[in-house]
């Protein structure tokens, strides 16, 4: 299993990150090429070595040619946004970005990494300006220059082949820092929004250190936070940052490393409790639930103060989904608060097999761990189809396609 350490000596932003990961050895043509396929600006992009306080590093220029103009977009966005807003780029909603990616050529990891950057960004922004996610304008984050670092990071990710992401605590640096709707205080509020639930480490240093961009990728890739895992490395990457501090280098590091342990996957836990609420209510709210991305929901019956009978609600979502989570319960109930709580899971490696049986197509579920525990099970909605279209039971099914699976096995 190959892992990624993410070590934010001086924070983490877009720019800084796509250099380290081509510092440690992923492609550049391949980047560039992958990222050309896409209905984007045409841009031209190259990685410059530079050394920051004797730290020899990668330096990101990347030129965005907007409606026939070049703007250089050399500076690093960890350190200096005003390039961000100097320049009259389209727009793109959130939605935009979701659909351009859904209908690209990249591989499907690919695709999924960069929705889930995208989507963190997106909630964070729409949590700060009181709108929906899909509708966010992504002026802060979603500049050409940006959506080329995300997904580029993305691409760089799969290049080198990276299973899980870890990264250490995160400075977010102090001050403040000009905006496209003023004068904020760092860590600007989208990037405190993404940060929840992420460690934070002390870092004396004027200036933005983590952007929006960085924290999201935090946000939405790492399976856990802490110190440098047990393992081997295979490569080290350097990104540099445009501004130059007193007391520190101004880089991201990244360590690319093997035969890791695999890590716990984080979850947020959400629950509330209710005793006014109709089932049909109740079960409303369930599905409102399901149409987000939770791995659970249930309701358990519990007795509230004053002996009164009431259900439990619990949702058990990633990280990036639990403020979507906590609004569709404030929303769709009668609660008046949610808790949340972290916890972790270690899932199983799963794979699907479908099965040509005489009873028709079953899909069957793997799934396993690294010391040798294995489990199956078949799909339930395809069992339910076979059962009423042959008139059978349940278990009948179930039976029939064990023994068939079992004589085919043999053959």
């Amino acid at each position: 299993m190959n892992t990624l350490y993410i070590d934010c000596v001086s924070g983490i932003a877009g720019d800084m990150m796509l250099s380290a990961l081509v510092d440690a050895g992923a492609n550049e043509e391949t980047i560039i090429s992958q990222l050309n396929t896409l209905p984007i600006d045409h841009f031209h992009m190259s990685f410059d070595n530079v050394v920051k306080m004797g730290i020899s590093s990668k330096y990101l220029q990347l030129d965005v040619h907007d409606h026939g103009h070049a703007h250089d977009h050399s500076h690093s966005h960890d350190h200096n946004h005003s390039h961000e807003h100097g320049h009259d780029h389209v727009h793109r909603t959130a939605k935009d970005i979701f659909h351009l990616i859904e209908q690209s050529e990249l591989s499907e990891r690919v695709k999924e990494r960069s929705i889930a950057v995208f989507t963190a960004i997106a909630h964070a922004e729409g949590t700060i300006h009181g709108m929906n996610p899909d509708d966010v304008h992504f002026h802060e984050v979603g500049a050409m220059d940006s959506i080329i670092d995300i997904i580029g990071i993305c691409i760089a990710l799969e290049d080198l082949n990276i299973d899980q992401i870890i990264s250490s605590p995160v400075p977010t640096g102090s001050g403040k820092l000009h905006m496209a709707h003023g004068l904020y205080p760092i860590p600007a509020p989208a990037t405190t929004e993404l940060l929840k639930s992420i460690p934070l480490a002390p870092l004396e240093a004027k200036g933005e250190l983590t952007t929006p961009t960085g924290a999201g990728i935090l946000k939405a890739l790492a399976s856990s936070f802490g110190q440098v895992p047990e393992g081997i490395i295979s490569a080290i990457g350097y990104g540099a940052g445009k501004k130059d501090f007193p007391k520190h280098p101004n880089v991201m590091r990244v360590l690319v490393m093997n035969d890791v342990p695999k890590h716990r996957e984080r979850l947020v836990i959400s629950q509330c409790q209710v005793d006014d609420m109709t089932g049909e209510a109740l079960g409303f709210a369930l599905e409102r639930l399901f149409e987000h991305e939770i791995f659970d929901a249930y309701y358990t019956p519990v007795y509230m103060k004053k002996n009164r009978p009431g259900v439990l609600i619990t949702v058990i979502s990633k990280p990036g989904q639990a403020q979507v989570v906590e609004q569709t319960l404030l929303k769709e109930t009668s609660t008046l608060g949610v808790r949340q709580s972290t916890a972790t899971r270690n899932p199983m490696k799963r794979t699907m097999e479908t099965l040509d049986t005489p009873l028709g197509a079953i899909n069957v579920k793997h799934a396993s761990t690294e010391d040798g525990i294995v489990k199956k099970s078949y799909e339930y909605e395809d069992l339910k189809r076979a059962a009423n279209e042959h008139h059978l039971s349940l278990q009948q099914v179930i039976e029939a396609t064990y023994d068939w699976e079992r004589e085919n096995s043999k053959k």
